[in-house]
């Protein structure tokens, strides 16, 4: 695939550019139209914003470019502060501060959920409880679900399925077909799962 630009936009290919009609280069004197954002020199920042830019043509914005110098106005402990392995990294996260972050809360907390979007969704991926508190572990889980069991199912209802599910998958039941050999030995291993944990007890 050709990344060559259309005869009719021979600069569509730079990075960067942005056409808008009618503005022109910065650069006094130049008019050329104005499509590569450069800083408006020094002190443009207010803040912690981006600060002030303004638009340039192509060979003015790579005039820019060859002489900008990111330290420049900077005392040499500046420059070498900033050039250290680690400068940036001082400050300390929300994560490891003494508090563990419990005086700043997380900044999704500030938005309002009418349609319950986040709550919702951090519900479905919280794992669901039975009803009478019992604990039920990743592996009575799986069990449950192989045998097509409710969460809250007893002892009474779990024993009424495996055999139920015996019946259909066994060979003696079901005219010799050992077809269903691979299910019936899921359920064997989902009920011996189940009959020991403390959920059924």
């Amino acid at each position: 695939m050709s990344r060559e630009a259309p005869k009719d936009r021979p600069k569509a290919r730079f990075h960067g550019r942005v056409e808008a009609p009618g503005r022109l280069c910065a650069e006094p004197g130049c008019a050329e139209p104005g499509e590569f954002r450069a800083p408006a020199g020094p002190g443009g920042r207010n803040g912690d914003g981006p600060g002030a830019y303004r638009w340039l043509c192509l060979d003015h914005v790579r005039a820019f470019n060859s002489r900008y110098n990111f330290f420049a106005g900077m005392t040499p402990e500046e420059i070498h502060a900033a050039q250290r392995p680690y400068a940036g990294w001082e400050a300390e996260s929300r994560a490891f501060t003494a508090t563990g972050g419990a005086d700043r809360p997380p900044r999704w907390a500030d938005f309002a959920d009418p349609l319950d979007a986040i709550g919702a969704r951090f519900r479905a991926a919280r794992p669901q409880e039975r009803k009478d508190g019992k604990p039920l572990s990743g592996k009575d889980r799986e069990a449950l679900k192989a045998l097509d069991l409710d969460l809250d199912a007893d002892r009474t209802a779990l024993r009424r399925r495996y055999s139920d599910l015996v019946r259909q998958y066994h060979p003696d039941r079901n005219g010799g077909d050992r077809s269903h050999e691979g299910a019936l030995q899921k359920v064997i291993a989902a009920y011996q799962q189940l009959k020991s944990s403390p959920a059924f007890a």
